[in-house]
């Protein structure tokens, strides 16, 4: 994960060995790791287990429960209610790589934006915004394949609508293994922050539109699903650093579904000059290969995963086994 520069101090940590490991190492990584996710709404001590990850490696890896709320910060707000609601009571948009106030005055000009006279989510009439504002209107309308009767709706999910109960397991590599070519991260996502919140692959923003709805972000690039709670589709300042790093680099912000550290998104300049890859990779000394979140309005945190990854266990499910692919439930 190239955490050795950052867990170098905890070296002399008196530490008993997991039955499962067999590698020092993994029990010093694993001290730094709990340390770095120190904010994360954790549900019992991060712990190494045996893995099968997708390409069929089996290796040791890190598993992570969590609850998928953070814990710095109460998510929030998404959908305005009204034409008159300013970017204070609503949340954000992700288009063509910018980022908007998905306030009042933006639902009514998505005609205008989208070059669409179908657009129609301000009542001419009331100045009224509909919203999903039951749990089961956010169940129906939060998916790819929402049906008619949600057009021209602002779909939110809210934190009260989640199962008291709900936890989420990360299945993460201690050690990137080689991959035969890089994967898409709609399978696993992209990875986990520091706080404990899925950093997921990009939102079906066309099945989104299509459907003539907007499921807005809020200012910390997140929002709501029954399957996963809380997520982020934008890797912004919210999401704290979990360890310290060379004095001329950022510190990282999570975890890749792959192993690899991910570090603080580059301005364009930035980027160009470390010669990113199409995973948003690349290598620098003293670190080894890791990743850098794209940009909050590109809606992709990662390109593509250049190892291979592990799991997110949901529903009770206790072992990893990543190489036998399972379509994820319809969600955004």
């Amino acid at each position: 994960m190239h955490f050795r520069p950052a867990l170098a101090a905890l070296a002399t940590i008196g530490l008993a060995l997991p039955a499962m490991a067999h590698d020092q190492d993994e029990v010093i990584m694993l001290a730094g790791i709990s340390a770095a996710f120190s904010a994360a709404n954790l549900v019992g001590e991060p712990e190494i287990v045996d893995c099968t990850l997708s390409g069929g490696a089996q290796t040791h890896c890190l598993s992570l429960t969590v609850r998928p709320e953070p814990t710095g910060y109460v998510p929030g707000p998404w959908c305005p209610t009204s034409a008159s609601d300013g970017p204070d009571v609503s949340g954000i948009w992700l288009h063509e790589g910018r980022v908007y106030d998905a306030d009042g005055s933006f639902m009514g000009q998505l005609a205008t934006l989208f070059d669409d006279p179908a657009w129609q989510m301000v009542d001419p009439e009331t100045g009224k915004i509909a919203v999903t504002d039951t749990k089961e209107k956010c169940a129906a309308a939060a998916r790819p394949d929402v049906g008619a009767e949600y057009a021209n709706t602002c779909v939110e999910c809210l934190p009260e609508y989640l199962d008291p109960d709900l936890t989420v397991t990360y299945v993460i590599p201690f050690e990137p293994v080689t991959a035969q070519a890089p994967s898409p991260t709609q399978q696993a996502g992209s990875g986990v922050a520091f706080n404990g919140i899925r950093l997921d692959a990009p939102a079906p923003v066309d099945a989104i539109l299509g459907a003539y709805t907007i499921a807005p972000f809020d200012d910390c690039g997140g929002h709501i699903n029954l399957f996963v709670g809380y997520h982020y589709h934008a890797a912004t300042d919210c999401i704290e650093t979990g360890a310290d790093t060379a004095e001329d680099h950022a510190a990282p912000v999570g975890l890749a579904m792959d192993g690899h550290a991910i570090f603080p998104a580059l301005t364009e300049d930035q980027a160009t000059a470390a010669a990113l890859d199409a995973c948003f990779g690349h290598s620098s000394d003293g670190l080894g290969y890791h990743y850098h979140a794209g940009p909050a309005g590109g809606n992709a945190i990662l390109g593509c995963l250049t190892a291979q990854y592990g799991c997110v266990l949901e529903k009770g499910a206790e072992t990893c086994d990543a190489s036998q692919r399972r379509g994820p439930p319809p969600r955004d």
